[in-house]
């Protein structure tokens, strides 16, 4: 695994877990730590959450790239 997939894998958990908390709790971690309410979003959160989209993105490919090359 390279640093990129090391990274994608890591935005990937924390949307996840953040996501997870928003479901249970209503709280969003990363506006929180940015110093917003919950569903208020600045420049700064809409790149963390850019990145974990662009994480999953990144996951999603190496999965489907990982089964074809394996024979």
């Amino acid at each position: 695994m390279t640093a990129v997939d090391y990274l994608a894998r890591i935005l990937v958990i924390v949307g996840a877990l953040n996501w997870g908390l928003v479901a249970i709790a209503e709280y969003d971690l990363v506006a929180e730590l940015f110093g917003l309410g919950f569903g208020e979003t600045s420049t700064a959160t809409r790149v963390i959450y850019g990145l974990v989209g662009l994480a999953g993105l990144w996951e999603l490919v190496r999965l489907f790239t990982a089964r074809t090359t394996r024979t």
